[in-house]
């Protein structure tokens, strides 16, 4: 069968609009909270889906099992958000999985939380990678930032964890 150009440019306009909705979600811009991007958040759940794409159609290629786990938000289409670890591993949530609260984990080797910013100062506990605490604050005039873990607050300098970006500061 012979397609005539109208024919053609019908089925091309089909193909762009089943398509739309995967072009818009790679990271061109499209906001559907009007947040900025990137930005962190944590796991509100303790399960999550992460699937290759924004919707339940799409296959789940991973399943997150720890609350407050911190990630990045990198891209968004509609109620869904694309999202990255501090180990690299992208997919998409709903928006319902996560939280605002910002969280870090700890990287690298084992680290000491210190009751002042300064490396000087007496270590209140050691903290093993992988360790989940919540952000408190990180201070401008400073390169350590205030966190709390099981009722424990102290300080971590900021390259022994993933949570902030370089140069952020929280007040």
């Amino acid at each position: 069968m012979k397609l005539f150009p109208t024919h053609l440019a019908l089925s091309l306009i089909c193909i762009l609009v089943a398509f739309a909705p995967a072009a818009q979600a790679a990271g061109t811009g499209v906001t559907g909270s009007g947040l900025p991007l990137p930005r962190f958040a944590s796991l509100r759940s303790d399960e999550a889906n992460l699937r290759t794409g924004p919707g339940t159609r799409y296959p789940v290629d991973w399943i997150f099992t720890r609350h407050d786990l911190p990630v990045e938000v990198i891209a968004e289409f509609d109620a869904w958000r694309k999202i990255r670890d501090w180990q690299g591993t992208e997919g998409w949530v709903h928006e319902t999985f996560l939280s605002p609260k910002r969280t870090v984990v700890v990287t690298g080797e084992r680290r000491r939380l210190r009751s002042e910013p300064d490396a000087k100062s007496p270590t209140l506990a050691f903290l093993d990678p992988d360790v989940i605490a919540r952000l408190l604050t990180c201070p401008h005039t400073r390169d350590y930032c205030k966190v709390e873990i099981q009722n424990f607050q102290g300080w971590l300098k900021r390259d022994e964890f993933w949570g902030v970006y370089p140069g952020e500061f929280i007040e």
